[in-house]
């Protein structure tokens, strides 16, 4: 198994990607230690595990305490911390730039970026090491690379485009600690968010699921898009040893709907 008797954080553990790498990483061996502002997702969420291989605590990223304390707990419980997940995420604010509110984008930032680097921050001397490695993995958004048409996001891609540029800063500047750090970077995923939008598009237009999806993966080149779970997937594959000669990278999980 990828992660056996390793401990990680997953932050941002709701009903979707986060839930799905926590779950993943806990098949694959690991303590999982899950964060998320909601706690009643969370408690659901650590059900589903085995009590001695879980913990978790009401986190929002925005507070260093929060943050700092989420470590402390998987440190205290499990001692050692093995690596990070970081999946929580904002994405609230529609349309593009000629029409703002920059206070919402704040809020995006905030959230996206800066509550993402604190809690990196906060686990950096615990992931430290002196042989092997361990991994740091922001989950990002193709749409930092390609604007969606679907919907306008500009705010959502300018943090996840910043988040990019900090997963390079990082990997160069924790290297010499042995800390790889990488980013996993989505399209659409099936999941319950996307899920939802496609019902609510079929709804409104009086089509058919079917034929909202079908503007979407008409572009793949597989038949059908990524899930939860295939992103999920390559997050715990890039947070574990075996991926131990990777840092500063970032590996698209998109059904080959954008190449580069």
């Amino acid at each position: 198994m990828l992660l056996q008797g390793k401990t990680v954080i997953v932050s941002g553990v709701g009903e979707g990607l986060g839930r799905e790498v926590a779950v993943a990483a806990y098949q694959q061996g690991a303590n999982v230690v899950l964060g998320a502002r909601t706690e009643k997702n969370l408690a659901k969420a650590a059900a589903e595990f085995d009590a001695e291989r879980v913990a978790w605590a009401g986190t929002d990223v925005t507070s260093a305490a929060a943050c700092q304390a989420l470590v402390e707990l998987a440190v205290e419980r499990f001692g050692a911390l093995d690596g990070l997940v970081n999946v929580a995420a904002q994405d609230k604010v529609f349309g593009g730039v000629a029409d703002a509110d920059f206070e919402a984008w704040r809020q995006t930032y905030e959230v996206n970026v800066v509550g993402t680097l604190q809690l990196s921050k906060a686990a950096i001397p615990h992931l430290a090491r002196e042989s092997g490695t361990t991994g740091i993995v922001h989950i990002l958004s193709q749409s930092m690379w390609v604007p969606a048409t679907e919907v306008k996001q500009a705010a959502y891609a300018a943090s996840k485009g910043a988040l990019l540029s900090a997963t390079y800063g990082m990997a160069k500047e924790l290297g010499p600690q042995r800390i790889r750090v990488n980013a996993v970077v989505p399209s659409w995923m099936w999941g319950p968010m996307v899920q939802g939008y496609v019902a609510w598009t079929a709804a409104t237009q009086k089509i058919s699921e079917q034929e909202a999806l079908a503007p979407i993966t008409s572009r793949m080149a597989l038949p059908e898009m990524a899930t939860d779970g295939d992103v999920a997937n390559a997050a715990v594959f890039m947070v574990s040893p075996f991926a131990g000669g990777i840092t500063g990278q970032s590996l698209a999980v998109n059904a080959g709907d954008f190449m580069r």
